[in-house]
């Protein structure tokens, strides 16, 4: 039997890129989707590779229509049907209070943040849907604990967006799941990546229970688990990894 196979978007780096080199070690052979930063991308791949797995690394944009379509034709032309997604791909928009926020860098916002997860997942239902031919399958998509506290002074659009994923988690799970489709998210709280400066870190990690950020691999292995069959009757849930800050 093939190994399954992974499509991650904004894998180049941070929590996407943990969660490729994991799944790779778990068995699936592994796309590593990036938009600009390609040398990240296939240094990525080729980590999964020297480790002995398989791995790809593919550039398009999730907020398009025809570079989503493209993502999963690719992953097919080189492992075959796909079978897990991880809704990756997201952006903060910098640290800004409302009053001060650029309508482009909203928009940018909402495309990378909401209609990115939107289009990836309808991609996955046409190609993983039992009731369409397919094999089945599983989606993760990543939110962040600043749905639910907000993020106000800084993140409030941000936080916005990620609210708009968790919605579409609980309602995709719904109508998915009778087509062999389990869609989960995890939310992660101040994770140790590119969104996150030092000086950030070292503000808000003494409000946190556990007094430190998460390490992007913390964050992946709870991802990893929720696409495993260990997983498999949580449906439309969302994990907080979040070190008990809430």
């Amino acid at each position: 039997m093939p190994s399954p196979v992974l499509i991650v978007t904004g894998a180049s780096k941070g929590i996407g890129a943990a969660t490729a080199r994991l799944g790779a070690q778990r068995g699936y052979r592994v796309v590593v989707n990036y938009l600009n930063d390609g040398a990240a991308a296939e240094s990525v791949a080729a980590d999964i590779a020297r480790a002995g797995g398989q791995a790809a690394a593919v550039a398009a944009d999730v907020a398009d229509e025809a570079a989503v379509r493209g993502l999963f034709d690719a992953a097919e032309r080189r492992f075959g049907p796909v079978t897990a997604l991880v809704n990756n791909s997201g952006i903060n928009g910098g640290s800004t209070k409302l009053v001060d926020l650029d309508l482009a860098v909203l928009r940018r916002v909402v495309d990378i943040n909401i209609i990115g997860p939107i289009l990836c997942s309808r991609e996955a239902l046409r190609r993983m849907a039992t009731d369409r031919g397919g094999a089945g399958g599983a989606i993760v998509n990543v939110s962040s604990v600043g749905a639910r506290i907000g993020s106000p002074g800084e993140r409030v659009h941000y936080a916005a967006s990620k609210g708009a994923v968790n919605s579409f988690t609980v309602g995709l799970a719904k109508e998915a799941i009778r087509s062999g489709v389990r869609v989960n998210a995890v939310s992660p709280g101040l994770t140790r990546t590119q969104m996150n400066p030092q000086d950030r870190i070292d503000r808000v990690a003494p409000t946190i229970p556990i007094a430190r950020a998460a390490e992007p691999e913390e964050v992946a292995r709870a991802i990893l688990f929720l696409l495993s069959d260990e997983a498999s009757y949580i449906v439309g849930d969302n994990l907080m990894v979040t070190g008990g800050r809430y």
